[in-house]
């Protein structure tokens, strides 16, 4: 799209505008609270939790909101979509990456671990992406690698936009995130409990938060090991940290096993009708423990928000961890 504007001493040029971006862009983010009965996922009544039900994004997944800022940027530079966007990825930002990509004509080349669940895959080739599957061995430090010698390899055609260390993934939650769970609690909440993957929602809602009130405490979840079954979740000790990640941010960090998480998984499914992610499942543990921990947070004080990231619905594949000991 073309358009004239006011030049020097009154003569006009021309200059390409960017294109309206499509519609579907603008139905990422505005996720519900949903108030978690709390004896549906722990032993005893606690103070309030709210689940942030990022699954309700139009990809699936809480990483529709990197993805679109990320996106943004690479028009905003003119990399795209004249180039292909080339990123790494456990599953869900190659899914955002895919959706939104193909909504705006932009090619998009992923490299995810070979073990991504089924719907992950199905959902990548459904969207039209290109994937490179790297070994699960590795994990998603080993899709990392693939991308960046890729790039290297070949910068006429691709666009790197490397959500660990791209500013505008942070950025995204920082805007929208944040702001939309302090609206949503009318500037109630106590406590953010999320996972640590990229690490860019707990930074930037973190980051935006404790800016309103220094008070909110900045809960971090990681798996208890390297070797895990959470998804989506890095265990910083024995991998490539992300260029993001800030380690003074978090309040504390809650290290959690895949076996309490895919059993509050199960737990909440079946008690409160909600089927979640395991990585949502983790950090629910983390919010037990946070919230029955000595001293104890006042009932009436405490208003916890938990960010899930996805659905299980993107995990019934591998249905015996669903159904625990009922298989």
């Amino acid at each position: 799209m073309k358009t004239a504007i006011e030049g020097g001493r009154g003569r006009q040029r021309t200059v390409e505008a960017a294109p309206p971006e499509p519609a579907l862009w603008g139905l990422v983010g505005n996720t519900p609270l949903i108030p978690l009965p709390s004896s549906a996922v722990f032993d005893r009544p606690l103070p309030s939790v709210l689940l942030k039900a990022e699954w309700l994004n139009p990809g699936g997944s809480v990483k529709d909101r990197a993805a679109l800022y990320i996106l943004r940027d690479g028009v905003a530079r003119g990399e795209l979509p004249a180039k292909r966007l080339l990123d790494s990825s456990s599953g869900n930002t190659a899914i955002a990456y895919a959706m939104l990509g193909a909504a705006a004509g932009i090619g998009v080349t992923v490299c995810v671990p070979a073990n991504a669940s089924a719907e992950r895959k199905a959902l990548l080739e459904t969207y039209g992406a290109e994937v490179i599957f790297t070994d699960p061995l590795d994990g998603s430090d080993g899709a990392i690698r693939a991308a960046r010698a890729l790039a290297t390899s070949r910068p006429d055609q691709y666009w790197y936009a490397d959500q660990y260390n791209h500013p505008a993934n942070p950025r995204a939650h920082y805007l929208t995130t944040g702001e939309e769970i302090w609206r949503q609690t009318a500037g109630r909440i106590t406590h953010l409990v999320a996972g640590l993957g990229t690490t860019g929602t707990l930074m930037g809602t973190g980051r935006r938060l404790q800016e309103l009130n220094a008070g909110v405490e900045l809960v971090a979840v990681q798996p208890d090991g390297p070797f895990h079954g959470l998804e989506g979740l890095k265990h910083l000790a024995t991998a490539i940290v992300p260029g993001i990640y800030d380690p003074a941010l978090p309040s504390r960090t809650e290290f959690v096993a895949t076996e309490d998480a895919e059993d509050a998984v199960r737990r909440l499914a079946k008690q409160a009708g909600l089927l979640v992610g395991w990585s949502s499942g983790a950090a629910l543990v983390a919010a037990e423990r946070v919230l029955s921990g000595r001293p104890p947070v006042p009932a009436s004080d405490a208003v916890v928000v938990v960010i899930a990231p996805d659905s299980g619905q993107r995990y019934l594949s591998e249905y015996r961890r669903l159904a625990g000991d009922a298989v």
